[in-house]
């Protein structure tokens, strides 16, 4: 077995032993700390912030750029669909079953054993164009306060640029697209339905989203085309002869570079007539910028790009990163939840040709 392959077979071992400790979004510390001793164990240097953990290679030198392997060991919960247990799952040869094998378990394992395979050789590590950090976070799934919005004041410092892994089949991702959810409410006068009193709250309702839905913004983004905005929600009532006076409803907003979440809000304020409040204004869309050393060893190795309809931890930092990872987006948060052998094969042999061509 040569130095590569047994670094896949310990990724496989690895993954499935993780899917086995539960690791919902605030409850990470089991795993984390699992996955702390782990590397400990094999000769990683490691910390802990929270239940985030990072890892440094052995040889830092000042003068070369510093590249983030990251992913998240958190998970979402489980489906009441499994037909098994998500964290005693069947075990098959060429597939790993279990809650977040597929988002993100295999890229966390996957960035693990690129990392080792790496540090475990000084002299190519001395060779490579870069530093190696390898960076597993925590609340990825919530948008957590204390998993890498903790901690990346302090990343911005260390790191020059990142991979973040997430299953996208090993295509780059380039860019991925915001999110702003808006919790909506139209206002309206009560009053009996059956002689048409009051005013109604759903029809104001009604003629916003009429808007919403046939709204164009003026700037389209290049890379991203048009912001996609859709209504997913709707509640108001209390009984049928009574006119509501209240129309809840929520917008899902996917946004591009053309505007900044505050923005959009900014704009959809004045369009509409009912009141608009954000979530969250921190969940911004990303890009790679054209021309950086992502771009051009995607390039070289001729690695398929795409732009990403759905975000990540990308959204969170502030220096250049592309998204990749083994896996499929559309098996994340679904039941009995797998990945195969063969992608977390590929994923490894894809970063380390990956990291030792990099082109600065």
């Amino acid at each position: 077995m040569n130095k590569i392959d047994n670094h896949i077979k310990q990724a496989t071992e690895l993954l499935r032993m993780i899917v086995s400790i539960p690791s919902f979004s605030f409850e990470e510390e089991k795993r984390s700390l699992f996955i702390y001793d782990y590397l400990k164990k094999n000769g990683a240097e490691a910390k802990r912030i929270y239940n985030n953990i990072l890892s440094f290679s052995p040889l830092m030198d000042e003068s070369k750029p510093t590249l983030m392997l990251n992913s998240h060991i958190d998970t979402v919960k489980p489906s009441e669909a499994y037909t098994f247990n998500p964290f005693d799952p069947p075990i098959f040869e060429d597939k790993i079953y279990g809650l977040g094998s597929n988002d993100a378990g295999a890229s966390v394992v996957s960035m693990i054993q690129t990392y080792l395979y790496f540090i475990h050789d000084i002299e190519l590590l001395k060779s490579l164009p870069v530093n190696l950090a390898l960076v597993l976070t925590a609340e990825e799934e919530c948008s957590g306060k204390k998993g890498i919005e903790a901690i990346e004041s302090d990343l911005r410092k260390l790191m020059d640029f990142a991979i973040i892994g997430e299953p996208t089949q090993m295509n780059a991702a380039i860019a991925e697209r915001g999110l702003l959810v808006i919790d909506a409410t139209s206002r309206g006068i009560s009053g009996h339905a059956a002689i048409n009193e009051g005013k109604n709250a759903i029809y104001i309702a009604i003629e916003d989203i009429e808007v919403l839905r046939n709204f164009k913004f003026e700037k389209t983004s290049k890379l991203m085309g048009n912001i996609k905005m859709t209504v997913t929600q709707i509640e108001a009532g209390c009984q049928h002869n009574v006119i509501p006076d209240t129309c809840k409803y929520v917008v899902d907003i996917r946004p591009t570079d053309s505007y900044n979440n505050k923005e959009i809000m900014e704009i959809l304020s004045k369009e509409l007539k009912s009141e608009l409040k954000p979530r969250s204004l921190t969940n911004k869309s990303s890009i790679t910028p054209m021309g950086h050393p992502l771009i051009k060893t995607i390039n070289s190795l001729e690695l398929k790009s795409y732009i990403s309809p759905t975000t990540s931890d990308w959204m969170r930092i502030t220096f250049p990163a592309i998204k990749m990872g083994p896996g499929e987006s559309i098996r994340s948060h679904k039941a009995d939840e797998y990945i195969y052998t063969k992608e977390i094969a590929h994923s490894i042999e894809t970063y380390i040709k990956f990291v030792k061509n990099i082109k600065l």
